[in-house]
C-alpha cells in the first residue's frame, strides 16, 4: 500500500472521479424530484399488457446489466494497467469510472421512462434504488487507482522495452 503521502496525492487524484459518481447520484435525486413533482403531467397511460412487457425487459436489461459492467469494469482496470500508451494512470481510471457509472446509471433512467409510461411510484424506486446500489459497488476505489499507478510506473521504468 501507499505511503501517508503517497496516499494522500491518490485521493486527491480521485476528487474528480468522485465527482462524477455525486453528479450521477444528484441526478437520480432529480429523476426522483421531477416525478414528485410533476408525476400526473409527466405520465402517459401506456395499456397495461405492453407497460408489463416493457417493464419485464427493463428488468432483464437491469439485471443484467449488473454483471455485465462488473465484466466491463475488471477488463477496463486490467488495460489500464497493461496496454501501451502515453495516457496518465488518472486518465484511464477516469475512464473507467465514467462508463461504470454511465452503465448503471441507466437503470434508473429505466425506472424514470416506466414511471412516464404509467407505472407507479414503487417501479421507479425499485430501479432508482438498484441504481444507487450500482453507483455504490462501482464507485471510485483507491485500491483500483492504486494498482494502476503501480502498474503503470514499473512500465516506464528506465531500460523496460515498453519505452
Amino acid at each position: 500500500m501507499p505511503s501517508r503521502l503517497e496516499s494522500e496525492h491518490l485521493k486527491s487524484d480521485l476528487i474528480l472521479p468522485w465527482t462524477i459518481a455525486g453528479i450521477m447520484l444528484i441526478i437520480l435525486g432529480v429523476y426522483l424530484t421531477v416525478c414528485h413533482v410533476m408525476g400526473n403531467q409527466l405520465q402517459q397511460q401506456l395499456p397495461e399488457n405492453q407497460r408489463v412487457l416493457v417493464r419485464t425487459i427493463f428488468y432483464a436489461c437491469a439485471i443484467a446489466l449488473f454483471p455485465m459492467t462488473n465484466l466491463i469494469r475488471h477488463i477496463q482496470l486490467r488495460l489500464n494497467q497493461t496496454m501501451p500508451g502515453n495516457d496518465s494512470a488518472k486518465k484511464r481510471y477516469l475512464v473507467t469510472i465514467m462508463v461504470s457509472m454511465s452503465l448503471i446509471e441507466s437503470v434508473g433512467i429505466m425506472g424514470f421512462v416506466m414511471f412516464i409510461l404509467g407505472d407507479d411510484f414503487n417501479t421507479l424506486y425499485i430501479f432508482i434504488g438498484m441504481s444507487v446500489l450500482g453507483l455504490f459497488l462501482y464507485r471510485p476505489k483507491l485500491e483500483e487507482y492504486y494498482e494502476i499507478v503501480e502498474a503503470r510506473s514499473k512500465q516506464n521504468l528506465p531500460g523496460n522495452k515498453n519505452n
